[in-house]
């Protein structure tokens, strides 16, 4: 793995062996021929896994001890996870127990928009919250609820479905979630009116398994192509996987699964040559990573998918000009090099190409695509982000750094020379955070799980075409949050019951610059897009931030999104804009009944301010360097929506 690697790059030992892959062609990856060749492969996995599974009996019985691969953390199955997930909603109602168009979102990449909870279209704002669509009206000076509507089909059951990410082309409003009922994504296509009104559109369902991931979101949307990434489970104990391959249908009253139709032909199946699938039994499962381009129009959504084989654990980044795959194994042999593999699938269309690779990124912010290169931080014990993977990696950390032109037909294999070794974590579990701002590479730890509470361990910048060591940050709090400040960054984290914020300075060297500290608080969204800064010079700007704030002694007594300015990156306190203290109410919730992805927001649209706190949008006013209170509104009370969009029904 990652670690063996970095390895032989300190002390020079030989290479790792990898014959095949370092000879293999430049050439794309090739699909299966057709469905035939495809059943063909999926018979030559099944009589392999019955082989091991036999194996694995007869030595059982001979009482020779049998090897047992301990899976890592959060490893299981996406069917046991679903499974575990369905058992959990029905106890706790929880996902798994224990006028011009504004960007509005902090996105990783320009260009590609990500789903979320809140956009801005002309003079409306529209937020998902709870299986609810709401619109307020904020142009004309107004802060002013229009309409409502369910997030789901008219007369369809919206129970054990998960309404999570939301985003805008023109007047449609796409709302994608996961349903257990249904066993997979859901995408309600909504009509938003020049007044603001909302209409179900249609309803279709793309058979698939969970996306979720604590950290990253499941669809983009570049111009009017609505791209969204789902892992689809296809179990060896199947004679034939074809029943459970995506397959898309649209929604209406009488719907069955005769209603599904394909869209992911074996020609546009992927699978690096010769990959070993590590098969230990019928009960074991292929993954089956898709990614759906879907096109937007007025009429009927139309989708096409494209998909790769490989292991459960994953990571799913889109560029300006490209859609990654990286998948791991969550249960890899600690010696096996090279047990991941990295996918690049080109948006105009052209063949995918790979490249075996070792060990896995955090999550998709380890990601940056420019100027030809791909730059990727890993980790040697990371397991993608899958569900809730990305959170407390631990082990060896490094930068791999190689041309595009170097992916090809998957059997070559990344270097151990691509990879440089970098300052790492260690072996406690700690939760990394990291993002590429410009040309830097910024990444810190966050709280410790099972250590000392007051450990610090530094930040590191570093350019990843630079040979010079990585700067270390010295920033006095853990690192939850790493965001961009126009071209310098910021770094937000715990100390003691305060949250801090450090400025840190990206030109021709990294330093950590003043900080700002806010008492008695703690981050109240730790998604990327509870985070937004809005430059107003060429070095000033303000920053908003959910928080929760605590009375002194850890009793919550209220949220808020606290305001910062940034002059040169001197930070200082602007204020927040706070939440109704009695603000809780009884919604009768139907569905998407916890906030998995956030329910606060600082918004910036042109000169004006807001923050979205649960049912609560409160405008502030900028006056001087503080932020007060200008007027707010519950957007709870919008009207129901009734109208039906332009030459169609609602339930169709």
């Amino acid at each position: 793995m990652l670690k063996q690697l970095l390895v032989a790059v300190v002390v020079g030992c030989g290479v790792m062996a990898a014959p095949a892959a370092h000879s293999a062609g430049r050439k794309g990856l090739a699909p299966f021929a057709d469905e035939t060749a495809f059943l063909a492969q999926w018979q030559d996995w099944r009589r392999e896994a019955r082989a091991a599974e036999e194996k694995y009996r007869r030595e059982r019985a001979r009482n020779v001890p049998v090897p047992v691969a301990v899976p890592a953390p959060l490893s299981m199955s996406s069917s046991e996870a679903a499974a575990t997930a369905l058992d959990t909603i029905e106890v706790t109602g929880s996902r798994i127990e224990p006028a011009d168009l504004v960007s509005i979102t902090n996105v990783q990449t320009a260009g590609v928009d990500e789903g979320g909870i809140v956009k801005a279209n002309g003079d409306f704002l529209v937020v998902l919250r709870r299986g609810r669509l709401f619109t307020v009206k904020v142009g004309d000076d107004r802060l002013e609820p229009v309409a409502s509507i369910d997030a789901f089909a008219p007369g369809s059951d919206p129970s054990r479905t998960w309404y999570d990410e939301m985003l805008l082309s023109g007047s449609t409003v796409v709302v994608v979630g996961y349903s257990y009922e249904r066993g997979g994504t859901e995408i309600g296509l909504f009509h938003l009116s020049d007044e603001g009104t909302l209409a179900h559109r249609a309803t279709y369902h793309l058979r698939a398994s969970d996306y979720y991931s604590a950290r990253n979101y499941a669809s983009r949307l570049i111009g009017t192509t609505l791209v969204f990434y789902s892992p689809v489970s296809l179990y060896l104990d199947e004679a034939s996987p074809l029943a459970s391959m995506p397959a898309l249908r649209r929604w209406s009253p009488s719907a069955t699964s005769d209603d599904f139709h394909p869209i992911l032909p074996a020609t546009r199946i992927h699978r690096v040559r010769g990959q070993d699938l590590n098969l230990t039994g019928l009960h074991d499962e292929v993954v089956l990573h898709t990614v759906s381009r879907c096109e937007l129009g007025d009429g009927d959504m139309h989708c096409e998918a494209e998909g790769v084989l490989g292991p459960e654990g994953r990571v799913f980044y889109v560029s300006q000009s490209a859609i990654y795959l990286w998948t791991t194994p969550l249960s890899a042999d600690e010696d096996a090099a090279d047990a991941s593999t990295l996918y690049r699938l080109p948006l105009d269309g052209s063949a995918p190409t790979a490249l075996r690779t070792s060990g896995a990124p955090i999550d998709q912010m380890s990601f940056l695509e420019a100027d030809g290169m791909l730059n990727v931080l890993v980790g040697s014990e990371s397991g993608g982000e899958g569900m809730w993977a990305s959170e407390g990696s631990t082990g060896t950390l490094a930068l791999l750094r190689l041309g595009l032109d170097r992916l090809g037909d998957g059997r070559r294999a990344a270097r151990p020379g691509d990879y440089r070794p970098l300052p790492s974590a260690g072996t406690t579990p700690y939760d990394i955070s990291n993002r590429f701002i410009g040309d830097w590479l910024v990444y810190g730890v966050g709280p410790c799980h099972g250590c000392d509470p007051k450990a610090r361990r530094p930040a590191h910048a570093l350019r990843p075409g630079d040979a010079r060591a990585p700067f270390a940050l010295q920033v006095g709090h853990a690192v939850e949050r790493i965001d961009a400040m126009g071209k310098d960054a910021i770094l937000v984290g715990a100390s003691g019951p305060d949250l801090h914020f450090t400025g840190v300075r990206l030109d021709a060297m990294a330093a950590a610059t003043s900080a700002y500290v806010h008492p008695d608080s703690t981050q109240g969204d730790d998604r990327t897009h509870g985070f937004f800064y809005r430059p107003t010079g060429e070095a000033t700007g303000i920053v908003g931030l959910p928080a929760l704030h605590f009375d002194g002694e850890g009793v919550g007594d209220g949220a808020s999104v606290v305001f910062l300015h940034n002059n040169a990156l001197r930070l200082r306190g602007m204020g927040t804009l706070d939440a109704h203290p009695d603000g809780a109410r009884v919604d009768d919730c139907q569905a998407s009944c916890v906030d998995w992805y956030g329910n606060a927001r600082p918004i910036f649209m042109g000169t004006r301010i807001f923050a979205l706190m649960g049912y609560e949008i409160v405008e502030g006013e900028r006056v001087r360097d503080r932020i007060r209170e200008r007027r707010r509104t519950d957007y709870f009370r919008a009207p129901e929506a009734t109208s039906t969009p332009p030459g169609g029904a609602t339930s169709q």
